[in-house]
């Protein structure tokens, strides 16, 4: 097997194992009201795709594991171009924008685990590090997507029944602009924060195997 038929074939299954890992998260984690969900370390395998192959192919398969969760997120995708869904009429521009950093951006840069694979010595921190920083782009990807788009819901989010004191303070005294911000960092850290974490543990225990982190030849 030539190294780039061997490369094709690694990344190949590791980007079903992350489908799997989606899938099996779909069926025993609660999925967020308004879209994200907290994973099985569905997002590892790409990550380590960059590891070991580098991060320009890394961002290529990270691509097309982008267009595999928007396969995915088919339903929520076709809702977006439906009329009400981010209010009276059909916005086909917010849909767009939705496509672009919830599944286009927000996959695509977890290519970059691999950026501290020849920056950092111990493998597991290098390993860890990228999987931290890929994570945390996809966590920008979806911060801007939910101030662009449904910065609107930031007070009723924050004054709900039962949400702590707090965010009866924020509303009281951010403006409109910032209360959406910290709205979208508050609303997808609440299963990116976790999952970035979580990632992060496993890929420094991951990193114990050998054959893991030694880079393809």
């Amino acid at each position: 097997m030539t190294s780039k038929t061997r490369r094709l074939t690694e990344s190949a299954m590791l980007l079903a194992l992350a489908i799997v890992l989606e899938l099996l998260s779909k069926m025993f984690i609660p999925e967020m009201p308004f879209g994200g969900q907290i994973t099985l370390v569905s997002m590892l395998p790409v990550v380590l795709i960059s590891y070991r192959h580098g991060v320009k192919w890394g961002l290529v398969s990270a691509f097309a594991y982008a267009l595999l969760e928007m396969a995915i997120g088919t339903k929520t995708v076709m809702a977006a171009f439906q009329p009400g869904y981010f209010g009276d009429g059909v916005l086909i521009a917010n849909a767009l924008i939705m496509c672009l950093l919830d599944y286009v951006v927000a996959f695509t840069v977890l290519g970059l685990g691999g950026l501290f694979r020849n920056k950092i010595q111990n493998s597991g921190v290098a390993l860890m590090t990228g999987s931290l920083v890929a994570l945390g782009a996809r966590y920008v990807a979806h911060i801007a997507s939910g101030y662009i788009l449904f910065a609107g819901y930031a007070e009723w989010f924050f004054t709900q029944e039962g949400f702590p004191a707090w965010g009866t303070s924020l509303v009281e005294s951010l403006s409109p602009e910032l209360l959406g911000f910290v709205y979208s960092v508050v609303y997808n850290g609440m299963y990116m924060i976790p999952e970035m974490i979580i990632t992060a543990v496993v890929a420094l225990l991951l990193a114990r195997v050998p054959k893991i982190v030694t880079k393809a030849s």
